[in-house]
This record gives structure tokens, sequence and C-alpha cells, in this order.
């Protein structure tokens, strides 16, 4: 049984979690907080196993909050935010304050419906991720100043990259590594609309390469890395020798949008055996059927090994599969697959 408790000032966003989050006979909500002091007190009486948090609270700010919590009584958090500009920043922070995951609100284009039951499978992952794991990760040291001599040829190699829950800090990690001419790489992180944009300029800050949220019709060409839009699928398209992003809307698959299967399964298609595909961190299994079709289709395949990972979800799926060329620890992967771009057009 999970034991969570939801935090947030608004009483109907607390009814609606409690009332769908108890609908699941594995879940037990063991309290409901308006804000940070009265969930203090909960934390401490009722021992949750994971706390959804609000970040735009009276009193204290839920990222004060998290802080607080991951120094004093370090326990699972998950993010839930409004769809705003000033929620995607604080979201972000959020994560960089320890926070495994966020995800947005219900609005216009997140129905209560949906949105509730990828919360409760978020819950229930986030109820076994080993925060000592997500600390070891964050503590890896950042790479030297020249982290990987430039790629001694140009390519018109593809590097593919989906990620979830850990994918945030797991990104931002293998992205220090490219040098400035790193393969045009296309990346699908389970993320919520307009977060996505903030993500990107924080990995563009930290990065060599361009990093941008992807448009439809970008040229995906090396030393540009392209991020997918919540609530967009973005996939691969070939036109002659030249390669570029597709933005589009479309149903959600393994109840995701933007879906790594659906970019993973677009660069089978359209780049083959001139791809290389990645999976990393991530509750459930979204990306294994594709990055397999990749493999089938010639093209190279890792993994983030579980050691490394925040949750071992969707490249433990990807494994079994058989879909995996090599599994690595997170800090191999960025040099592991530049050198596997370079070997391929030797």
């Amino acid at each position: 049984m999970t034991r969570v408790l939801v935090v947030d000032d608004s009483a109907v966003v607390r009814q609606i979690f409690a009332r769908e989050l108890a609908r699941d006979p594995e879940m037990e909500v063991v309290g409901t907080a308006p804000d940070p002091y009265v969930a203090r007190d909960l934390i401490v009486q009722k021992k949750p196993d994971v706390v959804t948090l609000d970040v735009e609270m009276p009193r204290m700010d839920g990222i004060t909050f998290l802080r607080r919590i991951m120094h004093y009584h370090p326990l699972p958090v998950i993010v839930v935010s409004s769809l705003t500009a000033a929620g995607g920043t604080l979201a972000l922070e959020a994560l960089a304050a320890g926070a495994v995951d966020v995800m947005c609100k219900p609005g216009a284009s997140f129905k209560v419906g949906d949105m509730t039951a990828i919360l409760v499978e978020k819950v229930k992952a986030a109820a076994h991720v080993d925060l000592g794991h997500r600390r070891h990760a964050e503590a890896q040291p950042a790479p030297p100043p020249t982290p990987h001599r430039a790629l001694s040829r140009t390519t018109n190699q593809v590097l593919a990259i989906g990620a979830s829950t850990g994918g945030t800090v797991a990104l931002e990690h293998i992205l220090r590594w490219f040098p400035p001419n790193a393969p045009g790489t296309i990346v699908t992180q389970h993320m919520p609309e307009m977060f996505t944009r903030y993500f990107a300029e924080r990995l563009n800050q930290v990065s060599r390469v361009e990093v941008k949220e992807a448009s439809d019709g970008d040229s995906v060409v090396p030393g540009v890395v392209l991020i997918a839009p919540g609530d967009r699928h973005l996939l691969l398209r070939r036109d002659g020798a030249r390669y570029y992003a597709s933005v589009r809307d479309g149903p959600r698959v393994n109840r995701h949008r933007p879906s790594v299967d659906v970019m993973f399964r677009s660069v089978a298609q359209s780049a083959g055996r001139n791809a290389v595909g990645v999976i990393l961190t991530g509750m459930g299994g979204d990306g294994a059927q594709g990055l397999l079709e990749m493999k089938q289709a010639g093209a190279q395949t890792f993994a983030q090994d579980e050691a490394s990972c925040v949750v071992f979800g969707m490249p433990k799926v990807a494994i079994d599969l058989g879909g995996v060329d090599r599994v690595l620890p997170l800090d191999r992967i960025a040099p592991e697959v530049l050198g596997a771009v370079e070997r391929a057009v030797a």
C-alpha cells in the first residue's frame, strides 16, 4: 500500500486528487494539507511514502518547503503545478531542489481523467525511488571544460534520446559532455506543455551545443539538440539527404504526448542505420518497442543501467524486449555514444 499526502492551497484540487488517488486499491491518502506548515506536521505524524506538492502556496512557497523536506525528512515528492509560465520556471527549480517528477494540473489540454491516471502511476513509481541513487546521480562531477574532443568528421548520423522520471538530471549530465559539433539530436522527455521550453533554455545555458524546443520543420543538424514540446509528438522525417523535425498533435501513446515510442519509430523509418538510440531513466515502458524497431532497422541502441536510474522502468522493458545493444551507467553514455557515432562513419 502506497501512502500519499496531497499538499495544495486549493480545496478543490485537494478534493479531486484525494478522491481519484483513493480509487486505486493500492493507494492510501493519509491526509491533505493547504500549506507547508500543515504538511510538515502531517509528514511527521502520518509518515507518507510520497508527497504531491504545489509550488505556488501561501505562507511558504513550495520550493522552500521542498528543500526543507529533502534536508530534514527526505522522501519522494511529485510537483503538480499550474500550466503557466511561472509554473514552468518553478517546476524546473523544484526538480533541481530534489523533486522526483513534475506534472501539470488539469487544463484545456490535460483533462482530469488523463491527469489522475498518470498521477497514480507516478505516485506508485515514486514510492520505489531510491533517493540515494538520485543524490548519487546529482553528485556526479561536472565534466572538464573540454569534456570530449570534437568529432573529427561531420556526419548525417542522428541521435534520438528518450527519458521520463529522473531524465532531466540525466539529460543535463549527458549534454554537458557534447562537443559543439555533436550529432544532430532529438529528445523526448516526458514533461508537460510549457515546461519544456524552460527546460530547453536551461540545457542551452549549460551546454556547448544549441538546445531549443523543437518547432515543426527545424533542421536536425550537428551541434543542435531539439526537445519535444510538451503535449506534442516529435518525429523525424527525411527529405533527400536532410533530416527535419516534425511536430504533431495526435492521440497519447502509452498515455504520453510526447511519446518516446512515436519518436523512436519515426527515427527507425527515416534514418535506419544512420541513427543511434538512447533510452534513459523513467517509469513504464514508453520507448521500448520503438527502440527495438530502431535496432531492427540497423541503428545502434543504448540504455541507462539500473544503478544510475532514478526509476529503472523504461530501460528495463527495452532491455527485456531485446532492443538494447549496450547497457551503460549514466557517466559512460555520452562518451560511448559519441564514439559509436564516429566509428559508424569511419
